[in-house]
């Protein structure tokens, strides 16, 4: 390793650097991340690619839920020492849509989209749903639902989530099973629109779900507080 090149970085100037992802065999560009030092270290350490998740906060593995990961085999420095090459060995295929690169939506010209190559299982359908939800945002309000409820802004969104919320709670005072189950849905996928509206990641939800993990209510609502 050349520590040297690595000591370069100025990670006190770029806590975050640009990581540009490149297939080892054919030189396909196959997505752009994001690393910090600990991402970096861990990257020279297993040689498997990690990277640092600007919308959930936090220190992520390459296909450490798809299995899709980066097997490393060459890192390169740029002449300014703040963004990173990785050609890497790609299992399976590095976005998250189930096409082989992130890179495939063609805006010199107008073409059909690539099709899927793999339909990612291990993804939690709350991921698969927000993923979907901000690949709509793009579409025609006139064929896309969530485009649509873009389109009319926030106070139309908002005014979703709180009807959502309403019948849920009518179906649970009615003690009806099954329009429980179909409201709590409908509410769920609404909020999904509202925290993608703001580009919030569901993933800091679960993240807050889990500090609060074995703290009564009264001591979650004193830390607050205390914040």
């Amino acid at each position: 390793m050349n520590t040297e090149l690595i000591n370069s970085i100025d990670w006190n100037k770029n806590p975050l650097i640009p990581v540009v992802i490149q297939d080892y065999d054919d030189g396909k560009v196959l997505m752009l991340a994001y690393a910090n030092k600990e991402a970096v270290d861990l990257t020279l350490k297993t040689k498997l690619a990690h990277y640092y998740s600007r919308s959930r906060k936090k220190l992520w593995k390459k296909g450490e839920q798809s299995g899709n990961t980066q097997e490393v085999k060459e890192i390169y420095l740029d002449c300014d020492s703040d963004t990173l090459l990785l050609k890497v060995k790609q299992n399976g295929v590095a976005c998250h849509t189930g096409r082989v690169s992130c890179f495939f939506n063609r805006v010199d010209i107008t073409e059909e989209l690539p099709t899927v190559e793999q339909i990612i299982e291990n993804y939690s359908i709350s991921d698969k749903l927000y993923h979907t939800i901000c690949e709509r945002k793009k579409s025609d309000p006139k064929k896309s639902y969530v485009a649509s409820l873009f389109k009319k802004g926030e106070n139309s969104i908002l005014k979703k989530v709180v009807e959502e919320a309403g019948e849920f709670c009518f179906a649970v005072k009615d003690d009806d099973e099954r329009e429980i189950i179909y409201e709590a849905a409908d509410l769920l996928f609404h909020s999904l629109v509202a925290l993608s509206y703001k580009d919030i990641n569901p993933d800091l939800v679960k993240q807050e779900l889990k500090k609060r993990f074995g703290l009564s209510g009264i001591e979650e609502k004193n830390s607050r507080n205390n914040d």
